[in-house]
């Protein structure tokens, strides 16, 4: 999504996978939480590294993922607490939701035989296989409605 609806080309990785795009807590009612305040100091492990480059990665330079997961970590991830309590943790749970089994959505739609391969999918193929693969949990979209400047 980041790819095709911003001016700034993207760096794809070399193996065509799903990767995330983030992490944000979000309200039953209004619009999601943003720039919170910040309650616990750890900092992010730098052993969390080597797998936010593959999962977590910044597409648009590929050189600064640092910067990039700490905008993350400000804007959204500050808003999970008390559910997240710290930059550590906020992205322990990106990697344990990319890894465990039932949320795994790039395993999710690769099992359904979706594949980031450019071909098109309606937004119901996306919702049915990740139904499927998480014990009928629904999943939360977000529409861009911006079309890449070319």
């Amino acid at each position: 999504a980041v790819c095709n609806f911003n001016p700034t080309p993207c760096k794809d990785p070399t193996d065509k996978l799903f990767t995330v795009h983030g992490l944000w807590p979000s309200n039953n009612v209004g619009g999601d939480p943003e720039s919170c305040k910040i309650r616990n100091h750890r900092a992010r492990a730098k052993a969390l590294e080597p797998q936010l480059e593959i999962i977590w990665p910044n597409v648009l330079d590929r050189t600064n993922h640092t910067a990039f997961w700490r905008r993350q970590w400000i804007k959204h991830g500050t808003c999970g607490y008390p559910t997240i309590q710290n930059e550590n943790d906020y992205f322990e749970t990106v990697v344990k939701m990319y890894t465990t089994e039932k949320q795994n959505v790039s395993k999710i739609l690769s099992s359904a035989k979706i594949e980031p391969d450019g071909i098109k999918r309606t937004l119901a193929d996306l919702e049915i296989a990740i139904r499927n693969g998480t014990d009928n949990k629904k999943p939360k979209f977000k529409c861009q409605k911006k079309r890449r400047v070319t």
